[in-house]
């Protein structure tokens, strides 16, 4: 039996040719959107900007309920907060090598009193906020690894003082930038807490649980 070979006749030729066209248009649509939204993905820089002008504006739409209602006010100051921090960083740095003998469940509980420290001092700091002008500093070193750990500085000017603060910076396995640490008012926080919490394990003989029991 002699089968014919199969003829592309012209018409079908050309809606082929068509709708080849049609699936390569819209593959490069979405390579070029996907390129696009990775060339829109947040600097250190940026998410520091965007997390403290919106903690700022928490603060001066609630600061009447810190002397009124303190646990709202603070609550509202945290969720903020939590949109930058990535509070598990947070008590890794504190921890530094204590961590490594720290359970998953230990160190969820101290990520959960560090949010509560931390929001408490940071936002008792800030109440005092009117909308005064926000300034980022300089780099301290512009060219170095883009994807390194990076130490944003700002200031808060007022006619009567002015209000420092840095953030440490570090992208996580999203490739969001996200605070680990913060300085404020010279006051290094992952510092002081570190020197806090070394001082509670020689006190309770290493013993991590006893070391949040007593938190304070």
């Amino acid at each position: 039996m002699h089968v014919k070979p199969f003829v592309i006749v012209g018409n079908m030729r050309d809606r082929l040719m068509k709708l080849l066209n049609k699936i390569l248009a819209i593959l490069c649509f979405f390579m070029a959107m996907q390129n696009m939204l990775h060339g829109q993905e947040l600097t250190a820089v940026e998410t520091a900007e965007l997390g403290v002008e919106s903690l700022l504006k928490t603060v001066l739409e609630s600061k009447d309920f810190f002397l009124t209602d303190r646990e709202r006010y603070f609550s509202a100051v945290e969720e903020a907060v939590s949109a930058t921090v990535d509070f598990n960083a947070v008590a890794e740095v504190v921890m530094s090598s204590y961590a490594d003998s720290a359970t998953a469940e230990q160190k969820q509980q101290f990520a959960d009193i560090l949010k509560t420290a931390l929001t408490r001092f940071y936002g008792a700091a800030l109440v005092s906020y009117n909308g005064q002008e926000l300034v980022f500093l300089p780099p301290v070193n512009p060219e170095a690894d883009p994807r390194a750990d990076t130490v944003v500085g700002m200031e808060l000017r007022g006619s009567d003082s002015n209000l420092m603060l840095q953030y440490q910076m570090f992208l996580n396995e999203n490739d969001e930038w996200k605070l680990k640490n913060l300085s404020l008012m010279g006051i290094n926080l992952g510092r002081q807490y570190f020197a806090q919490f070394s001082a509670l394990m020689t006190q309770h003989n290493n013993d991590i649980d006893l070391v949040l029991e007593n938190w304070k």
